[in-house]
């Protein structure tokens, strides 16, 4: 078997908004430090993705020390990482969860909903509030962040390269929105993998991914087209849902850096 390296790491710091790739990253209980901390509701309170807005792929985010930049076309907005304690918590929705997060600001939301030309909010959910995993795959009782439903996303590079051997027009990794890539292996390897480390931070696989349409739309355009889900289905379909990455947990909080070998145990 081949080295097993991590490669890239990616987090998207405001949910279905345009991720940011870094060299390290610090390991939370409820995903990599800033992924998924933050997310935009509609009026009636219900998380907001590019399933239904295609258009917010077109939000771009840079990280700083001390802040977020979103930028939008020639506008952009600055999102600090040192909010109030004290805001006032919203009941919002995501997927069968209702979670409680608080507004940003309301010039935040004024932003998005000039932009998207939807009434909307951004709001943070606060690190200590609890949004527990799945009880069927828990292991030690973890919590998520805004994630779908799972802390972290690991694919493998080998994964992407097998795909794009089908497809008449390749995709990048981006489409997929993973938190872990890794060179070396099988494809699809890490369907298998159970327990292993990065570096010296111990995951656990939980669940394949079951994949949405988030990966037929373009992350540079926000055109919307029918790859990779058609190829997809053909090889990849398991009792009607279309699987593609690994979902885990971890065990370890320290940090991960690309280079670090993957030793499964």
């Amino acid at each position: 078997m081949s080295d097993l390296k991590l490669s890239e790491i990616w987090v998207y710091p405001i949910k279905s908004l345009g991720g940011i790739s870094l060299q390290e990253s610090r390991v939370l209980e409820k995903g990599l430090q800033h992924d998924r901390r933050w997310m935009l509701v509609d009026e009636t309170g219900k998380f907001m993705t590019q399933r239904d807005h295609p258009q917010m792929a077109l939000f771009k985010l840079s990280i700083y020390p001390e802040k977020l930049k979103i930028t939008y076309g020639d506008q952009s907005i600055d999102l600090s990482f040192a909010h109030p304690t004290t805001m006032d918590l919203l009941k919002v929705t995501i997927w069968d969860d209702s979670v409680l997060a608080c507004e940003v600001s309301a010039s935040h939301s004024e932003w998005f909903s000039t932009l998207l030309n939807i009434k909307c909010k951004l709001v943070l959910f606060p690190e200590g509030n609890s949004r527990p995993v799945d009880p069927r795959y828990k292991v030690n009782d973890e919590q998520v962040s805004l994630a779908d439903g799972y802390p972290f996303l690991i694919i493998g590079q080998r994964s992407l390269d097998n795909l794009n051997e089908k497809l008449e027009d390749t995709l990048p990794m981006n489409r997929f929105r993973p938190n872990i890539v890794f060179t070396g292996g099988e494809p699809h390897e890490e369907d298998t993998w159970r327990n292993f480390t990065i570096g010296s931070n111990r995951f656990v696989g939980v669940k394949p991914c079951a994949r949405c349409a988030v990966p037929t739309i373009n992350q540079d355009t926000a055109e919307k087209g029918i790859e990779p889900s058609k190829t997809l289905a053909t090889y990849r379909r398991q009792e009607n849902k279309i699987l593609f990455g690994q979902n885990l947990v971890a065990l370890d909080h320290d940090h991960i850096r690309v280079g670090d070998v993957i030793t499964l145990q």
